[in-house]
């Protein structure tokens, strides 16, 4: 059995937000373990400039544990790509997110 990443990205709301994303997020996501870590900013600003100091960031990876090699996951973490963005649209607005697929063993 191995530990496979199928995403993992940052999420992020406005300091000031009383959000808890934990509360709002499933411990679950088609069968991987949905994992949120608050962690520093990872740049000092976002793309456009904007200071990211301003915000509370959260690690986000997608962990599958299987006996399956990670090329097979391809077809599941495609629909583990739907279910999150489903997941993370209907969050209060203010939240944003970068994720990347990953599919690779930790």
């Amino acid at each position: 059995m191995q530990a496979i990443r199928l995403f993992q990205g940052y999420l992020w709301h406005p300091q000031e937000s009383p959000l808890d994303l934990k509360a709002l997020l499933p411990e679950e996501v088609l069968g991987a373990r949905l994992l949120l870590d608050e962690v520093p900013p990872p740049t000092p600003f976002f793309e456009d400039g904007t200071p990211t100091h301003t915000q509370r960031f959260y690690q986000l990876t997608l962990l599958l544990l299987t006996e399956r090699p990670p090329e097979a996951l391809k077809p599941l973490a495609e629909a583990a790509a739907e279910a999150l963005d489903a997941l993370l649209r209907g969050l209060p607005s203010g939240v944003g997110w970068l994720l990347l697929e990953d599919l690779r063993p930790l």
